[in-house]
């Protein structure tokens, strides 16, 4: 099999080495796995990527991701600031436009299609210049975002915009509220969605995505692109990620849990379901007319 300059080794196989290829095998790889051993893959996977010159964006809900060689580091911490205002950063041209700022704004406070098109009137003709604003507006979108807008929500807005150089870093391994995890997942991911030559890792990728905004910003990072490479590191099983199309990397984990990716993945029962041990990995790719699975020792 002919591999692309973007194949990187991924298992040593009883016979050969066994590469992922995201232009071969698909550019959305889930790694399932329990302990820190996600974490370590995504190391591995990123280093790689960095050695062909790759961008790098990972978010990190562990703590446990080395914080060496950023050129940025956007730490989360519930009652402190970010600057991750989407309004403001609409206005400084690092996310694309007004309007999606405003569909961010809609999605983390549940606007409907009419108070999101007032929104961003207002947005656009300079009548609301921040979520603050937005929040104590006295129009009826005011209202409705008044409605869940915290303290917490009021201090995570505020704050100077942060970097967003070509290797990200988001801590978000003391952020205690998923509400807080989630909005900050999401407006950095419509942030970097758009970046080519890049490889992106979420760790914990199943409580990246766990709330409504969490979960908006999962196809933002998923959806095929030239030049991408996003690799969806997990230790819980959630359907909402075993149903994202891709590659999986199966690690070391309970027998039914290796059983349930494996269904999940129409990996029929039998001798194709080999079970992982400690130390290893199978491989599930897909092509339209076959279901593959390659087995081998971790290279971490």
């Amino acid at each position: 099999m002919k591999y692309s300059k973007l194949a990187v080794e991924l298992l040593k196989g009883a016979e050969q080495v066994i590469y992922y290829d995201p232009v071969y095998h698909g550019r959305t790889l889930k790694i399932f796995g329990i302990d820190n051993d996600p974490t370590k893959l995504v190391k591995y996977l990123a280093d790689k990527y960095l050695e062909k010159d790759y961008g790098i964006v990972i978010f990190d809900t562990t703590g446990d991701y080395p914080k060496e060689g950023f050129e940025s580091i956007i730490k989360i911490e519930d009652g402190k600031p970010t600057g991750l205002d989407p309004i403001k950063m609409a206005e400084e041209g690092i996310i694309d436009d007004p309007y999606t700022a405003v569909t961010i704004v809609q999605t983390i406070y549940e606007l409907d299609r009419s108070l999101t098109e007032k929104l961003y009137a207002d947005v656009l003709f300079g009548k609301i210049e921040s979520v603050s604003q937005a929040a104590s507006s006295e129009e009826k979108y005011g209202e409705v975002i008044r409605e869940s807008y915290t303290v917490l929500d009021e201090e995570f807005f505020q704050g100077s915009t942060p970097n967003f150089g070509n290797s990200i870093l988001v801590d978000l391994s003391d952020a205690h509220s998923i509400t807080i995890v989630g909005m900050a997942f999401l407006i950095v991911a419509a942030v970097v969605r758009k970046r080519r030559h890049v490889f992106i890792g979420l760790d914990d990728a199943a409580v990246l995505s766990y709330t409504p905004a969490g979960s908006a910003a999962i196809p933002l990072l998923t959806q095929p692109m030239r030049g991408r490479v996003t690799v969806l590191a997990t230790r819980y099983t959630v359907e909402s990620i075993l149903n994202i199309s891709g590659p999986t990397l199966v690690l070391y984990t309970d027998p039914d849990i290796q059983s349930l990716i494996y269904e999940s993945n129409g990996v029929p029962p039998g001798a194709m379901r080999k079970r992982v041990l400690k130390g290893e990995g199978a491989f599930i790719w897909r092509t339209p007319e076959t279901i593959n699975v390659e087995e081998g020792e971790l290279l971490i």
